[in-house]
């Protein structure tokens, strides 16, 4: 009687010490999750709530005047400067910065396609569209533009890179004078966390 007592005793102990064993992670997780809060991020851009700020309609056309939508990039993650057909220094800064941080994806740099969107009718500098033959160069709206695109405080679109995801979502803006080996890190994690694109 003592010895079955005891081996009841023993296997209580044994089941509870699986339970225990089994219900730690998820313990462990809701506790992380709930609690403890971890206030580290791990990007450099700031993150953007695509249905906060859906695709618009912004009167898009390429430089031949053919008319053309963001939408019709789909498929590819898409890196966005936006600028005036003048084209200042700061501006031909940010085309070689897109452009380098295209080239620095390596063999994954076909996934991406980089955007200047030109918010007035100025003409564009024939030096400067052969330099960067392979950014595409829209013309848009100006004010549907800026009602679109989110700013930090204290800044204007055209001091940012933004970022829209292969299903045509705004889901990334980098501050203004960005660290191009952040941003290369940035999208470097997007493009392996993706299967997409």
């Amino acid at each position: 009687m003592e010895k079955n007592s005891r081996k009841k005793g023993s296997g209580r102990w044994k089941l509870l010490l699986v339970v225990a064993i089994c219900a730690a992670p998820m313990i462990a997780s809701y506790l992380t999750y709930y609690v403890i809060k971890p206030s580290a991020r791990n990007n450099y851009g700031a993150l953007i709530d695509p249905r906060e700020h859906p695709l618009p309609e912004l009167g898009s056309k390429l430089l031949d005047g053919k008319a053309i939508s963001l939408n019709d990039y789909q498929g590819h993650w898409l890196m966005l400067q936006v600028d005036s057909g003048d084209c200042a220094e700061s501006c031909v800064k940010k085309l070689f910065a897109l452009r380098q941080l295209r080239l620095m994806q390596g063999k994954e740099m076909d996934r991406i396609e980089t955007v200047w969107l030109i918010t007035d009718d100025k003409p564009l500098s024939t030096v400067l569209i052969r330099a960067y033959d392979g950014t595409r160069m829209v013309r848009v709206n100006a004010a549907a533009l800026r009602a679109w695109l989110p700013t930090e405080p204290n800044t204007r679109m055209e001091d940012h890179i933004y970022v829209i995801d292969p299903r045509g979502n705004l889901m990334m803006r980098f501050p203004k004078d960005a660290q191009p080996q952040k941003v290369k890190a940035d999208m470097s994690k997007l493009l392996m966390a993706s299967a997409i694109g």
